[in-house]
C-alpha cells in the first residue's frame, strides 16, 4: 500500500512549544485569579481549551467564559512566541523538505488555534510545506476524536488507511488509530511506553529520527 499523505500535529512535532504553552496557562491563572491542578498540564497535552477549562481545570461551565479565556490564553502563548520565538524541532525542516521533494503530501491536524500555526509559519518560512491544515476552530470534537485527522485527509483527498499520521500525544494516537490511519509517535513531550500504549504503530525519540523509510515501513509491517 503507497503512503498517500503525512498529517502532522504541531505542538511536540513540528515545534517545540510545551514551555510556552505551560507558561500561558499559569499568566492566565494568575489573570484570572484561578488556580491549576497540580498535574493538569500532562493531562489537557493534546485537548482543545473548550475541553481543559471546564474539565481539566474544573474553571468554568459556562460557554462564554470558556471561549473567552480559551482565546486569552493563546493571546498571552503569541505574545510570548513573538518575544522569545518559536523553536522548530531538529531535522523537522529536512524531513518537510524529503516528503515534498517526494510528492508526499503533507497537512496538519491540531487542537491549537489557526494563529498560532501562522506565527511560525511568519518565523519560520514552513507553510508551503503543508497543503492546509485543520485546528482548533475547524472542529466539534478534540482528540482522541478522529475528526481532526479525518478533515485533514479530506484536504489532500487520500485514503485514510493510506495516511501516517505523526503525534506526540497519547490522545493524538488514539485519534488516528480510530480515524484507521497509522500512528507514528514521537516521543518529544511524552514517555515511549505511552505513545504505544495508546495503539502507535511505531514510537521514535524525536523529529530527527523521522524519515520516508520509515514512514513506508509502516505499511509493510
Amino acid at each position: 500500500m503507497p503512503l498517500a499523505g503525512a498529517i502532522f500535529d504541531w505542538d511536540g512535532v513540528v515545534i517545540d512549544s510545551s514551555s510556552l504553552h505551560e507558561e500561558s496557562w499559569e499568566l492566565l491563572a494568575r489573570e484570572l485569579g484561578k488556580n491549576l491542578p497540580f498535574d493538569h498540564f500532562k493531562k489537557g497535552f493534546g485537548k482543545r481549551n473548550a475541553v481543559i477549562i471546564p474539565e481539566i481545570l474544573g474553571w468554568s461551565d459556562d460557554p462564554s467564559e470558556i471561549d473567552a479565556w480559551g482565546k486569552r490564553k493563546e493571546e498571552l502563548y503569541r505574545v510570548m512566541g513573538v518575544e522569545r520565538g518559536i523553536p522548530l524541532l531538529p531535522g523537522i525542516r529536512e524531513f518537510l523538505t524529503s516528503l515534498t521533494g517526494e510528492g508526499v503530501p503533507c497537512v496538519i491536524g491540531t487542537s491549537t488555534e489557526r494563529a498560532n500555526l501562522e506565527l511560525a509559519f511568519e518565523q519560520h518560512g514552513i507553510g508551503d510545506f503543508f497543503e492546509g491544515a485543520v485546528c482548533s476552530e475547524d472542529v466539534t470534537k478534540g482528540k482522541p476524536d478522529p475528526e481532526v485527522f479525518l478533515k485533514a485527509t479530506r484536504i489532500i483527498g487520500a485514503n485514510p488507511t493510506e495516511c501516517v499520521v505523526l503525534e506526540d500525544s497519547a490522545h493524538g494516537i488514539q485519534a488516528a488509530v480510530r480515524g484507521g490511519m497509522k500512528g507514528l509517535g514521537l516521543a518529544t513531550t511524552r514517555p515511549m511506553a505511552d505513545l504505544f500504549e495508546a495503539g502507535a504503530h511505531t514510537v521514535v525519540e524525536g523529529s530527527q529520527d523521522l524519515s520516508i523509510d520509515l514512514l513506508e515501513s509502516l505499511f509493510h509491517s
